[in-house]
């Protein structure tokens, strides 16, 4: 029965929540620990799985299609390719920007589908240059847009993860902690069930703030430019690290509500992973201060 359950980001559809488990129920142990908490033990951390919904029934591919420029989708993957453009160019020097990319005679992205095409090429090769984006491969960046977006606009796709959730919540759990794209989906479960037991959400590296792409799209949709308070959690500390490109908006505060507790931490040059996150003293405090009552 566990007492806090771990929601996972993109990139993890090949995996399940056993072997998620392993690698996510030490790691946040360990940040529990390492902040002054109570010693948990494996079966108070379950992870919830929502990564294999993206292939079909019974299928799981041992590749991703041979995706490029052209396979970008116009609308909100479009979007979120160039705000991720924009953000790496803001806080990485080795990034040509936008701007700097119309200076040259690269085409905005309200061209014609053969220029908007450069225009993404442009993106990818920009963002190639990042730091972030690194050792990320044209294909598993496209792949990783295509999962925002159909998660934001299919609402089956919705349902299923969100229901990944609720099958982990138990009348003992009090801390949920959510990374990524799973923060959206834990966000707005917990706003569909005002009555779970959760008292704390802990968020990481969360695209929750990023206007157009995400925030105005959330269920509950916001009003008046404020989104709606998770369910009945008490708490809801969210963390950062400043060169995560993924937490456009890394104070959600403004957003949501100032009782969110919003903090920047460092994870090294692996500024978006998962495991760092988790074993961050920052982490391990917010976990371990919903497990007090």
């Amino acid at each position: 029965m566990a007492r806090v359950v771990v929601v996972h980001g993109i990139g993890q559809e090949f995996l399940g929540p056993e072997s998620m488990g392993r690698d996510v129920g030490p790691a946040l142990r360990d940040g529990v620990r390492l902040a002054g908490g109570p010693r948990l033990e494996p079966k108070d951390v379950a992870c919830a799985f929502y990564g294999n919904l993206y292939f079909e029934a019974g299928m799981r591919s041992l590749d991703i299609p041979p995706w490029d420029e052209t396979d970008v989708d116009e609308g909100l993957e479009i979007e979120l390719l160039e705000a991720w453009w924009e953000q790496a160019a803001r806080i990485d020097p080795a990034v040509l920007g936008p701007d700097a990319a119309d200076s040259r005679g690269v085409v905005g992205f309200g061209a014609s589908r053969l220029l908007l095409s450069e225009r993404v090429r442009a993106a990818l090769d920009a963002l190639s240059a990042s730091s972030f984006f690194a050792k990320v491969s044209d294909r598993l960046l496209i792949f990783a847009l295509k999962q925002v977006r159909r998660y934001m606009t299919e609402p089956e796709l919705r349902r299923q993860a969100q229901a990944r959730i609720a099958e982990e919540i138990t009348d003992e759990t009090r801390v949920l902690v959510a990374h990524s794209l799973g923060s959206v989906i834990a966000y707005e479960a917990l706003c569909a069930h005002p009555e779970w037991p959760v008292t704390d959400f802990v968020t990481l590296g969360s695209p929750l703030g990023m206007r157009s792409v995400v925030f105005d799209r959330l269920e509950p949709r916001p009003t008046k430019n404020v989104g709606c308070w998770p369910g009945g959690i008490e708490r809801w500390t969210n963390i950062a690290d400043r060169g995560d490109i993924v937490a456009l908006a890394d104070r959600l505060g403004p957003r949501f509500s100032d009782r969110v507790d919003d903090s920047s931490i460092s994870n090294g040059m692996q500024m978006h992973d998962l495991l760092r996150y988790l074993t961050a003293s920052r982490t391990g405090t917010a976990v371990a201060r919903g497990l007090e009552d």
